[in-house]
């Protein structure tokens, strides 16, 4: 439609004159002055104080169509302003009125000027006749810009055309996700858990999608759906997380129409606090107990959900810190982890947690039987691996004539190996507790540790997140870098067996090396920078990772960077000084 033609369209349905009509007149008339008056006289404002005015505006040399639009856009906006007024009054027929409006208005849609107040009507009318819907629906430039309250009443029978608008926003949510999981920053203090829960619903995608759910119950549904279907088909956890936010979004704004029918809203709500203080206390521990336990007969539906958001690894992260604290509280206390109620809790919704994918897979909802041999058998063998550690922490302040040849242990119990493989929760429990000796930096536990991650269940120890938090703690043994052996154990005895066949794992090795080359041994950096160079077939981000540990290379050749002090830290899980008994020797966890 050409520029003109959609200024006027839709005014001689409404049988008012536009550009066509005044061209025909002039073209049949004998006298085109007395026809220009008479049809500025039938189509001007007509007011009657009004003609002795005009002629006094062309004494000053205002055009008429600067005055008419003027006025014109000063009545649209009064317009607009009223029909505001009139949607947020108490009148019984107000929405009456706004549709006698519509039905006058809307032949107007197309032309520029009038359109925004055919779209102010629209946004107003909680139910917009169905046959306007449609039509809006079908012109893609009246869709474009339709206000969201009337998209949402379009999209709520479209689900075709909701997902395509939801759809580029869930990829950039995981782009956003993968994208702060190889953030250059590389820090045991700022990583991929620091922020808030608060302050992640303030990204874009999460107040986009709360927007464009408003208070609509339906939509909500279908962006769960979305998500499980997804979660589904890629295992990607990163959709759990968003599940949980957008609840917490919706509940941060009051929206009471979606918060009081969604099953899982006050198990996210306690979780959620859990979230923020990266720890679940007691106290909240019987609160999300009393959730799980009252999952009545017949809605065991729910259950599908709660493991999506127990799956979330901020959810994840924040059971397993507190597992690792009860079972120092419980050293403490010499205690068996059996006799916690609260640690029996934790690795209950863990495993819910980790389950998340079969149960929704299977549609069996049916909470998974928690193998009780990661209590009596996989946690007392990490326990003896904290024994032998402090057995040798005590052999070594003896007096040289007191001490034994016991050299530092480097194999791993069976027990504890084969678990790492078999089970999921005891293999999420083991990755944390290298993470927590890597804390401690202890250099002999972590030699030890390492090269028993090799193989782990479903190579839990290769994916993202477990390499994103382990580099970050990897800087605070930056000095060790400088011996062949502990080089030899990081990167021959685990990162460099995968690099190869997981792209990931050649990633974060290379974000690794960016931070901490110089303090790498000189000529096994030579070795590794021939083994890390990226085959053809890399990715691009791999390729210009290498590049950028290239060039600081032959930076740092021309001129050797300054010493730097570690940063003094908190390590969030405090030790606890643990009472030894010649029978029991334990270290803090």
């Amino acid at each position: 439609m050409s520029k003109e033609r959609k200024m006027f369209a839709g005014l001689p349905e409404l049988g008012i004159s536009n550009g066509e009509d005044l061209k025909e007149t002039l073209t049949n008339c004998t006298e085109p002055l007395k026809a220009i008056d008479q049809f500025q006289m039938e189509n001007g404002i007509l007011l009657p104080t009004l003609q002795s005015a005009l002629p006094f505006l062309d004494l000053h040399g205002t055009p008429r169509l600067e005055f008419h639009q003027s006025v014109f856009d000063e009545l649209r906006d009064k317009l607009m302003e009223r029909v505001a007024t009139i949607a947020e009054g108490k009148e019984e027929d107000r929405y009456g009125k706004l549709e006698e409006l519509l039905e006058k208005s809307f032949p107007l849609v197309k032309m520029p000027s009038i359109q925004p107040v055919v779209m102010q009507v629209l946004k107003h009318l909680p139910k917009v006749p169905e046959k306007k819907l449609k039509l809006v629906m079908a012109d893609k430039e009246l869709y474009k810009v339709c206000a969201v309250e009337v998209k949402r009443q379009i999209w709520q029978d479209n689900q075709a055309l909701f997902g395509d608008e939801v759809s580029p926003l869930l990829k950039q949510y995981i782009v956003e996700k993968e994208a702060a999981l190889f953030s250059s920053d590389l820090s045991i203090l700022h990583n991929f858990f620091s922020p808030s829960p608060k302050t992640r619903r303030q990204g874009e995608v999460v107040l986009k999608l709360t927007q464009m759910i408003g208070k609509n119950v339906k939509l909500y549904d279908m962006v769960l759906q979305f998500l499980r279907t997804l979660f589904l088909r890629t295992r990607n956890v990163h959709y759990c997380t968003l599940r949980a936010e957008l609840l917490m979004s919706l509940h941060d704004l009051d929206i009471s129409e979606i918060c009081s029918v969604d099953p899982c809203h006050k198990f996210t709500w306690c979780l959620d606090a859990c979230i923020r203080e990266k720890f679940v206390d007691g106290k909240r521990a019987r609160e999300l107990q009393g959730f799980l336990d009252g999952v009545k007969k017949g809605q065991e539906q729910v259950l599908g959900d709660l493991s999506m958001i127990l799956c979330d690894p901020f959810a994840c992260n924040t059971l397993v810190l507190s597992i690792m604290r009860n079972l120092q509280e419980l050293l403490s206390q010499d205690s068996l982890p059996r006799d916690s109620p609260d640690l029996m809790l934790l690795l209950r919704m863990l495993s819910l947690g980790q389950g998340a994918w079969d149960m929704i897979d299977s549609q069996v909802f049916k909470e998974p039987r928690l193998d009780l041999e990661v209590v009596t058998r996989f946690l007392p063998a990490m326990m003896s691996v904290v024994v032998d550690d402090h057995t040798f922490t005590v052999e070594q302040k003896l007096p040289s004539e007191e001490k034994s040849s016991l050299s530092y242990p480097t194999a791993l119990p069976e027990t504890f190996n084969r678990y790492l493989q078999e089970n999921r929760v005891a293999c999420e429990m083991g990755l944390y507790y290298v993470l927590h000796i890597a804390k401690l930096r202890n250099k002999n536990a972590l030699q030890r540790l390492l090269p028993g991650l090799v193989e782990t269940y479903n190579d839990m120890a290769f994916g993202d997140i477990f390499l994103h938090l382990l580099t970050g703690h990897l800087t605070l043994l930056s000095d060790e870098f400088g011996t062949e052996e502990f080089c030899s154990v990081v990167f021959d005895g685990f990162l460099l067996t995968s690099f190869s066949s997981k792209e990931n794992v050649h990633r974060h090795t290379l974000r690794m090396l960016l931070h901490l080359h110089h303090k790498v041994l000189p000529s096994y950096m030579e070795t590794l920078m021939k083994t890390l160079e990226p085959p053809k077939q890399s990715s691009e981000p791999v390729k210009e990772l290498y590049t950028q540990l290239t060039e600081k290379l032959e930076a740092q050749k021309k001129s050797p960077p300054p010493l730097e002090e570690t940063p003094s830290l908190d390590l969030g899980l405090h030790p606890v000084t643990v009472p030894t008994t010649a029978s029991t020797p334990t270290t803090p966890l």
